[in-house]
This record gives structure tokens, C-alpha cells and sequence, in this order.
């Protein structure tokens, strides 16, 4: 990975763990938008991150709850 990316993702987990203990999202689009202020390319692979964290946080527990369902 790039510099960039390694940024972005850093920003994306605390950000996504951020609004996880305080039950609000407005951190993740709040971070989003200072990024873009100064770097379209940052804020870019953020919110790209940000998608495929959330996106695999709901296939985990798609795929959780048919296993204890026993179906899968």
C-alpha cells in the first residue's frame, strides 16, 4: 500500500471506532470532509475504506447469524 492509503485506513478505523462507542456517524463524514478540504486523494481512499469496513462488518454478521441460525 501507499503512504495514502496507510493514512486513510489509520483515519478510517478510528474514525469508524469513534462513531461506534459514541453511536454517531457524523465523526466518519466530518473527517471525510477536512480531508477534502486539503486532499482529494486522501479523502478518496478514506471514504473507499470507510465503504469496504462497513461492507465487511455486514457480510461478518450476515454470515454470522446464519451460523448460529445453523443454515450456513
Amino acid at each position: 500500500m501507499s503512504y495514502v492509503d496507510d493514512v486513510a485506513l489509520e483515519l478510517a478505523k478510528l474514525a469508524l471506532a469513534d462513531a461506534a462507542k459514541a453511536g454517531d456517524d457524523k465523526i466518519v463524514d466530518q473527517i471525510g470532509e477536512i480531508l477534502g478540504a486539503s486532499s482529494h486523494t486522501l479523502q478518496e481512499s478514506y471514504l473507499t475504506f470507510v465503504r469496504v469496513r462497513r461492507a465487511e462488518a455486514r457480510a461478518r454478521a450476515l454470515l454470522d447469524s446464519r451460523k448460529a441460525k445453523d443454515v450456513g
